[in-house]
């Protein structure tokens, strides 16, 4: 006995694309507007600034390319459909995003030595266009929730912050000639970059091990099922999400009661009714009835000769 209603939110997933395409042309075409800026005003933050955008233009495409990706139906090899691709983009881009960061500090650095004065107007110039471009592009994608739209939102608030480090630095530098102010700046926010980052990667990395995406949600799951009339115990309980924010649940519901085709489905509509506030994306639920064995437990033989009802909610 078998019910299948999967539910995808395309409209959702459509947007998601639309928003990384905008901030992936407006990021590409500053980046190069960059370049030629950075060389003009003899700024090496502009510089690094420019190759670290160049850094996030690439990530940002990469993402753009596998949300785009990540909406085709499921096939018959990837029967989940290819949602985890924007995962495996949001671990790239993360890891893009720390290695720019080592670059930037790895030319930061020696100029605290061997600082020069840029000049001033031309980076106060460029550090408004670049503030403005950056927080538009942020502003874009504030409204997405897939992990890689979180850690593209990052690449862009660190790019306008870098930018106000420009534009405060630029505008003292105007009056004061203090060159080291521009690396401290720039390894400041770096350094603060880095660690959100560094969370970031380490979430998606969990996500990617199929770990447990939220710790409360799986128990308020598990109570919801608990304490439902009948409900013995549960096992084989997995909790899991194919991109952050489409979240897979199966598990094993035993309970104490004979049952008829008409318990069968009153049970069924129940465990539909508790499950729905949590929006899963597939759920696997599998009655077990009383004083039979588990069929995953390690008697397989033994198990496999009773009955099972399996069956799929959602």
């Amino acid at each position: 006995m078998h019910n299948h209603h999967h539910h995808v939110d395309t409209t959702s997933s459509k947007e998601d694309s639309t928003r990384i395409g905008w901030a992936f042309w407006l990021n590409f075409t500053f980046t190069i507007i960059e370049f030629i800026g950075g060389w003009l005003t003899n700024s090496v933050a502009i510089m690094a600034d420019a190759v670290h955008d160049l850094g996030d233009s690439l990530s940002i495409g990469l993402a753009w390319y596998l949300s785009k990706l990540g909406h085709k139906a499921s096939t018959e090899k990837y029967t989940y459909g290819f949602k985890r691709l924007s995962l495996m983009g949001a671990m790239i881009n993360g890891l893009i995003l720390i290695l720019g960061s080592i670059w930037v500090m790895s030319q930061a650095i020696p100029r605290l030595y061997n600082p020069e004065m840029p000049v001033t107007e031309g980076m106060i110039g460029l550090a408004v266009l670049g503030i403005l471009v950056n927080g538009f592009a942020a502003y874009k994608l504030h409204g997405g929730h897939t992990m890689n739209e979180k850690v593209l939102n990052w690449h862009l608030i660190e790019d306008a912050m870098g930018w106000v480090a420009v534009l405060v630095v630029a505008i003292v530098l105007h009056f004061v000639e203090w060159p080291i102010l521009d690396p401290i700046l720039s390894i400041g926010f770096t350094l603060f970059i880095l660690i959100n980052v560094v969370r970031y990667v380490v979430q998606t990395m969990s996500l990617f091990l199929q770990g447990v995406p939220d710790v409360s949600t799986r128990k308020a799951i598990s109570q919801a099922l608990l304490s439902m009339e009948h409900v013995e115990e549960l096992h084989h309980l997995h909790f899991w999400s194919l991109d952050g924010e489409q979240h897979v649940l199966t598990v094993h519901v035993v309970i104490n009661c004979a049952v008829d085709n008409e318990k069968l489905r009153q049970l069924k509509a129940e465990v539909h009714k508790r499950l729905a506030p949590f929006a899963l994306a597939h759920t696997t639920v599998e009655f077990e009835l009383p004083g039979e064995p588990c069929r995953d437990e390690n008697d397989h033989l033994h198990a496999h000769s009773h009955h099972h009802e399996h069956d799929e909610i959602n």
